[in-house]
């Protein structure tokens, strides 16, 4: 079995470029992206070597793991761009449910998909200036056949799971949730409905959360996410907007090590 889109992202226009080992699906769609793609154009592959994560992180991707960045080119605004994180989350909690019903698949923020509290879906949004346009990568990553080992925090794979479902299956019910959510957010005008969808599904909310910003570590309790995305964090001083770090939850929450 090959990849394939959809029919509903197919009718949307989108296209697919599938590799059986790539270095960085996100590379790939960058680098077509200066080159003048115009997308949207799915890069897929089901065994990544130079993986990327959030913060200049690698991202480990086993064979059988999907790796799929859509390629987008557009003129709307950096801060408007930055929301389209929180379209594809929805997009692979809604494929997730397609495809292995059951667990409890939440958002955290910014931008990682959880079952049952343990990572199994990461998101990397990277964009560059093209000419008068905007080209924007949209990295998925998602842990199908197995989940990297030694990590410092919980991560699953839907095998481990139960779920016999293949790459290709989990990128083509991905591939339609996606077209469903980006209706939604409708270029940024629909963002307050995308925040709503969001926050429904996120993780945290209401509780006592560490987020490491660099050399820092606020602390506080998960009030919201505003219009833009920012995390807001209740603190003693009062709220505080948050627009990336790497949140903690529980007892990482007050470890001492975080400081």
């Amino acid at each position: 079995m090959g990849f394939s889109l959809a029919p509903r992202a197919s009718d949307a226009g989108h296209r697919l470029l599938a590799f059986d080992t790539i270095g960085s699906t996100n590379a790939e769609a960058l680098a077509r992206g200066r080159a003048g793609e115009a997308g949207p154009l799915w890069v897929v592959s089901a065994h990544q070597t130079a993986g990327r994560g959030r913060r200049g992180n690698a991202w480990q991707s086993l064979r059988g793991n999907l790796g799929a960045s859509l390629l987008l080119r557009t003129a709307a605004p950096p801060a408007t761009v930055a929301t389209l994180g929180f379209v594809a989350g929805l997009a692979v909690r809604s494929a997730l449910e397609c495809v292995a019903p059951g667990p409890a698949y939440r958002l955290k923020w910014p931008n990682d998909v959880l079952a049952d509290g343990a990572k199994l879906s990461g998101i990397l949004l990277e964009t560059e200036i093209a000419g008068e346009a905007r080209i924007v990568a949209l990295g998925i990553g998602v842990n199908v056949a197995a989940s990297p080992p030694r990590l410092p925090y919980r991560a699953t794979s839907l095998a481990e799971l139960g779920f016999e479902v293949s790459a290709e299956e989990m990128l083509e019910a991905l591939s339609a949730s996606w077209v469903e959510f980006e209706s939604i957010w409708e270029k940024g005008r629909g963002m307050a409905r995308i925040r709503k969808l969001w926050l429904d599904a996120a993780i945290g909310l209401g509780e006592p959360i560490a987020v490491r910003l660099g050399a820092e570590t606020a602390r506080g309790t998960f009030e919201t996410i505003d219009e833009t995305g920012q995390l807001v964090l209740r603190t003693l001083n009062g709220p505080r907007a948050i627009a990336a770090g790497e949140v903690h939850f529980g007892e990482a929450a007050t470890a001492r090590e975080l400081a």
